[in-house]
């Protein structure tokens, strides 16, 4: 079994929304993302944002696993399609996370369900959200 290297790099998120204009978000590393707010707008929201986290993660969590398990190499596509159900009372909020991963490759049953609940242990998204963060805002 090959050894995994880990490698950090600055992360974080910057949101700035001038007057009258809709908010951009920036990373440390250069990524933008213009947000979006209407329904019928192409784009992400901040919901989607919170969603396409959670799929990203889970999706390359999946290939740690997969080779953690030393299948690596039979592994085709993954694909996490995520959503979520609001919560009906205040605060507003999401209630449920749903995942539904497709995992392609030569791979039988019982190792597709392997990579899935080794990718959730391993996805610091899914971990964070599982835990409930303490948040801590500020003004400056």
């Amino acid at each position: 079994m090959s050894e995994l290297k880990i490698r950090t790099r600055n992360t974080g998120a910057l949101a700035v929304m001038p007057p009258g204009d809709l908010p951009t978000v920036t990373t440390p590393t250069g990524g933008t993302v213009d947000v979006v707010t209407q329904v019928s707008a192409p784009g992400f929201n901040p919901l989607d944002l919170l969603y396409a986290s959670l799929a990203a993660c889970m999706v390359l969590s999946a290939r740690i696993a997969a080779t953690r398990l030393g299948v690596a190499d039979r592994l085709g596509e993954v694909r996490a399609d995520v959503g979520g159900e609001k919560a009906k009372d205040e605060p507003s909020r999401l209630e449920t996370f749903n995942i539904k991963l497709e995992i392609t490759g030569d791979l039988d049953a019982a190792m597709k369900e392997r990579i899935l609940a080794d990718a959730e242990n391993i996805c610091t998204v899914s971990n964070t959200l599982r835990g409930a963060p303490t948040l801590h805002a500020t003004l400056e």
